[in-house]
């Protein structure tokens, strides 16, 4: 179930203390990617920091990381367990992920934590995560059109949620390549509390650093976000570039871009992408990536595709699949602790496949069989380029089958 307000959270956290100071992203593509960079960059300059993203990919607790690393199992249940308890003693009816933000935070207390990486789950001005005391500063990355039916219909009205964040007085680090629509909304929410707005934009000795490293476009963009928002947090405009850049380039985001090799559990020796791109912005992105990298090589890319029930197919699909391609689509299993989402049917998603011009002999609904379907896809690609995306809930159920063969792999 998804409620969005604050209430609830305040009661859960009420006992909890925030000590630490905060970074807070929102928006609607590369938040998780900025997070990511930010825990790099604070890890490499020594900051003991926490991080806090959603979903999960594999378990529940690796959404929750101290210096980089993933909590412990025994960690994350015992101060899951007082959260439990506190909410069932005291009636508050919070939702799951109210629970797992208040778990996050206790979690931090614990672990003495100097400052805290936090993604917003939903929107922004209600979700569970807009109850932190200390933010140090704010993130708004790329705006797009994604869960509607809570945020607004327009870019403008999810940019004001959005906005809900900032704090008076706290410096928001706003992604430059919004639209001027979105920069007016965020820039006029900004004044009336009383704080300011940095468009992002790296300065030439980092830009300088990082040319010839072959980050994809939309990966500088959340970069210079994330430059920005450390630049602000640790008040060092100039900080040691010696220390994050390696950080940074050996930096690896599950299920954005990654290249992992599926052999064990299909056979096939070449890598294969793997993207969790699930709204028309992310789309777009992997698809320049597909046409960029991956098509020069072979014009005919084999898919496996999943997604959420109530995602509007036509944009996500239009930047990737292609005629002449290939595509099986599947679904995704249960998601632990987020019981109300649920796998838009397989035959569904492949019936707006057809207007994409993928013959009918190069379709194949694997339904519920996401193994099947990358068995499938390995054997048609024939070593060609295979790409999984649609649905980050996909990537974890790909990460979990690959986890799953490792000890019959030694």
């Amino acid at each position: 179930m998804i409620e969005l307000g604050l209430r609830r959270i305040a009661r859960l956290v009420q006992h909890t203390p925030q000590p630490w100071k905060a970074i807070h992203v929102a928006g609607t593509n590369g938040k998780g990617t900025i997070c990511a960079y930010l825990s790099a960059m604070l890890q490499a300059s020594g900051v003991r920091s926490g991080r806090f993203t959603s979903p999960h990919l594999i378990d529940r607790w690796d959404c929750i990381t101290i210096n980089d690393k993933a909590v412990q199992e025994s960690v994350f249940l015992e101060a899951e367990g007082l959260i439990n308890s506190r909410n069932n003693d005291e009636g508050i009816g919070a939702s799951e992920f109210e629970l797992l933000t208040a778990t996050a935070f206790e979690i931090f207390a614990r672990e003495k934590i100097e400052m805290g990486v936090i993604e917003v789950g939903l929107g922004g001005r209600l979700d569970a995560t807009n109850i932190m005391e200390n933010k140090a500063v704010t993130v708004i990355s790329k705006m797009g059109l994604d869960h509607q039916s809570f945020l607004g219909n327009t870019l403008e009205e999810i940019a004001l949620q959005k906005a809900g964040i900032m704090r008076p007085g706290v410096p928001c680090v706003l992604d430059s390549t919004n639209p001027p629509s979105v920069r007016e909304v965020v820039e006029e929410h900004a004044r009336a509390i009383g704080t300011e707005v940095t468009p992002s934009a790296m300065d030439s000795a980092f830009a300088k650093e990082i040319s010839d490293d072959n980050f994809e476009p939309h990966q500088l963009d959340n970069l210079a976000c994330a430059y920005n928002a450390f630049q602000i947090a640790t008040g060092n405009p100039s900080p040691p570039l010696d220390k994050i850049l390696p950080a940074i380039r050996n930096l690896q985001w599950p299920g954005r871009l990654q290249q992992v090799g599926i052999g064990p559990i299909t056979g096939r020796q070449e890598l294969t992408t793997l993207d969790g791109a699930h709204n028309a912005q992310s789309a777009a992105a992997l698809g320049a990536f597909v046409d960029r990298k991956l098509r020069p090589k072979s014009p005919r890319v084999t898919w496996v595709l999943a997604a959420s029930a109530g995602k509007e197919l036509d944009h996500i699909l239009k930047p990737l699949v292609q005629s002449g391609d290939s595509v099986v689509t599947t679904e995704f299993g249960p998601v632990d602790g987020m019981p109300w989402v649920q796998p838009m049917e397989s035959k569904d998603i492949l019936g707006s496949i057809s207007s994409a011009g993928v013959e009918i002999s190069q379709q194949y609904d694997a339904g519920g069989d996401v193994l099947g379907a990358l068995r499938w896809a390995a054997d048609d690609s024939k070593g060609g380029p295979l790409v999984i995306a649609g649905s980050l809930y996909l990537v974890s159920d790909v990460l979990r089958l690959l986890r799953s063969a490792e000890p019959e792999s030694k």
